[in-house]
């Protein structure tokens, strides 16, 4: 297993919120020991010369194979974590998307590969159930808050 910590530079990331009912998708976050510490949605990194949009749709065509209708622009969220004792820090563009009809009906939990090819899973989890004693944490901090306001 790689253990990935974070670069020591502020990152841009632009992230997808998908929604069946009343669960978001995200992605587990694992620990060093591969235990499931938290999910987060899914996108990733926005290159030099792309918009986050153009990001967002590229890591959802990458990472599921699917082309996303993004539903309005984003909200900014800036997040200073820790992960396994490294700090980290990154600006997210969060942006509500939809799926193709018919897209992941019927399925719970979807395999697929990071860039590098490291495998993940994702499914969806209803933000209520996160981030209470002895669950599994919703990251980045702070979407929660944001997801209750709405």
């Amino acid at each position: 297993m790689t253990r990935w910590r974070p670069p020591p530079q502020i990152r841009f990331k632009a992230l997808g919120l998908h929604w069946r009912e009343d669960r978001l998708l995200a992605a587990e976050v694992p620990d060093d020991a591969g235990r499931v510490k938290g999910v987060r949605p899914l996108g990733g990194t926005v290159h030099f010369g792309e918009t986050a949009e153009a990001a967002v749709r590229r890591e959802f065509a990458e990472e599921l194979g699917i082309a996303i209708e993004v539903l309005g622009p984003p909200v900014f969220l800036e997040n200073l974590y820790r992960h396994e004792g490294a700090p980290g820090h990154e600006i997210l563009a969060l942006f509500d998307v939809a799926f193709p009809e018919g897209a992941f009906d019927g399925v719970e939990r979807i395999a697929f590969h990071e860039d590098e090819g490291t495998p993940c899973h994702a499914g969806w989890y209803a933000p209520d159930s996160l981030d209470q004693p002895g669950r599994i944490r919703l990251f980045p901090d702070g979407l929660k808050a944001h997801l209750a306001a709405r």
